[in-house]
This record gives C-alpha cells, sequence and structure tokens, in this order.
C-alpha cells in the first residue's frame, strides 16, 4: 500500500493512523508524521508513527518529507490571526515535484459557506466566509486547488462541522458556569464524532472523488445551545444559564461570539451516497453516551 503521510498529526490524525495501522501489517503500510518539537517526535513515536522532523513555519526544515506517492492528509489549521494560511503554502511549496504524493485530502471548516441563516446547504452552496477563520480556510483551499491543478495531484476537500468526543467537550465552560444563548437566538450547527471523522478522511482517500468536496456531519444539526445543554446532562453538571444575543456580547469572548454568528444546516447526502461511510455515532445523543461515561463531573 501507499505510504501515508500526515501533516498536523493530533488527535485526529492519530486516529486516522491508527485505523491505517489496524488494517495492515506495519510492513505494508508505513505512516509517517510531521514533527516540529522533539516532545512531539517523542509522542509520534509511542503511537507507532514515524516522525518526520519539520516546522511549516520555517520552509526550510521542510526539506525530508516523506510525499513521494504516498496519501497526504493535510490536517493542519492555519495560524490564529490574518486571512490567509501562509502555513499550507509554505508545505505545498516544499513538495519536491519529482516526489509528488498520490492523493492530498484536507481538512477545511463549514466557516467558508457564511451565516447561511439556518438553512439546509449541500455543497454547491455559494462560498462567503464572514469570519476570520474562514476567510483563512478559504485561502487555504485555494492554494490546495491551485496547486493540484499545476501538479496534477488528486485533491479532495472535507469541510467538516464541530468536531467533538473525548477531550473536546466544553466541560471546563460548564463548570465554570459561563452563560450560553438563549435558544430562541441560538444558531444552528453541526457536528461530528471524532472517531467518524478519522474514518471519513481515509474513505476521502480512497473512493473520494478528486477535486470534490465533501460536507461532514453526522446530518443531525442542533442549536448551539442544545449542544450545551445536552452535554451538561449527560456528565451530570447544572445546565448553564441562558442569556439574550444582546446580553451575550457583554460576557462572551470574542471567539465565542464568532460562532454565533453563522447559522447552517449541513446535507451530508453526498457525504453518505459518495463515500459510503456509516457512522458509529448518528446523532449527539449516541456519540454522548460512551464520553459522559468517563468524562462525568465528580
Amino acid at each position: 500500500m501507499n505510504p501515508v503521510f500526515i501533516v498536523g498529526c493530533g488527535d485526529i490524525g492519530q486516529r486516522v493512523a491508527k485505523i491505517y495501522q489496524q488494517a495492515s501489517a506495519p510492513a505494508e503500510t508505513r505512516v509517517y508524521g510531521l514533527a516540529r518539537s522533539a516532545a512531539s517526535m517523542q509522542r509520534l513515536r509511542s503511537a507507532a508513527i514515524e516522525p518526520i522532523a519539520g516546522d511549516l513555519s520555517r520552509p526550510p526544515s521542510l526539506s525530508a518529507m516523506p510525499t513521494a506517492g504516498a496519501t497526504v492528509f493535510y490536517f493542519t489549521p492555519p495560524p490564529g490571526e490574518g486571512q490567509t494560511d501562509p502555513l499550507i503554502r509554505h508545505f505545498l511549496a516544499a513538495v519536491d515535484r519529482q516526489a509528488l504524493p498520490q492523493r492530498l485530502v484536507l481538512l477545511s471548516t463549514t466557516a467558508v459557506y457564511g451565516d447561511c441563516h439556518g438553512e439546509w446547504i449541500t455543497e454547491q452552496q455559494a462560498v462567503h466566509p464572514q469570519t476570520a477563520r474562514g476567510q483563512r480556510r478559504w485561502d487555504a483551499e485555494q492554494a490546495a486547488r491551485q496547486w493540484s491543478a499545476e501538479t496534477g495531484v488528486p485533491l479532495v476537500i472535507l469541510r467538516v462541522g464541530g468536531i467533538y468526543g473525548s477531550g473536546r467537550l466544553p466541560i471546563a465552560r460548564l463548570q465554570q458556569g459561563l452563560p450560553i444563548l438563549r435558544e430562541e437566538e441560538s444558531p444552528f450547527t453541526n457536528r461530528i464524532h471524532q472517531d467518524d471523522l478519522a474514518q471519513i478522511c481515509v474513505a476521502a482517500a480512497q473512493r473520494g472523488l478528486p477535486g470534490e468536496v465533501y460536507n461532514v456531519a453526522d446530518g443531525q444539526p442542533g442549536t448551539m445551545t442544545q449542544y450545551f445543554k445536552a452535554v451538561a446532562a449527560a456528565c451530570g453538571l447544572p445546565p448553564p444559564t441562558e442569556v439574550s444575543l444582546q446580553e451575550a456580547k457583554a460576557v462572551m469572548s470574542a471567539g465565542m461570539l464568532s460562532y454565533l454568528q453563522e447559522s447552517r444546516r449541513l446535507d451530508t447526502r453526498k457525504l453518505r451516497d459518495g463515500l459510503g461511510v456509516r457512522l458509529q455515532y448518528p446523532s449527539l445523543a449516541a456519540g454522548l453516551q460512551p464520553i459522559a461515561e468517563g468524562e462525568a463531573a465528580p
């Protein structure tokens, strides 16, 4: 099998690596991960991933990437500021044109659609990023598309809703008693469990059509307020206080407020029909039950 090279080998990257490791003998599929520190290299070794030293913010350090014939997963988020993503541009520029990968799978976000006023949307929805984080992700998509056109390397883009799972629940926020938006003003959000996202990434590498975009969520959108309440109930925590949007502007962080500015519901038929993925956790309730058992508040 082709080697696998994961750029941004954190939680989702390690879950993707585990799928490949369990599917074949180590001698058949070598899994590499980019690591920018000694601690990261040790963490990858502990997960049986071969670390490759490199820092996306320092292009000269990217000269030894094992991209030739590889399936490359690019999971690294853009920097936290600005409207562009220089990191993916550094990565793409560093790929040796004589050692091109077999395929590139890019993790993007549904924030590129902007506010859709709660409407159901497909991948045909016009892109209109209205937040800086959405603009950075759109810039990354454009950079990857241009590179794919120049090199001929097939590209698959996954536009992902909110990721939840072990270590990804807002338990600290709930324990601090921070408020949430009242239900009648709360935007629609879309979610996917971390394990389902990992298997979708692998399916995209194996069955995704070149140049295609796939919306990634469980197909069961709900409001952000419903999400926080469900997590609180599952973990044995009191329900958070609800405030109006006007009050939220005075008490919530800029980051949280940016999520409240957009509302959309993802149509995931293309994901189901095109990639043939059967979700382990097809709803928030299904995904929260095993998580809550391990993370319930004392």
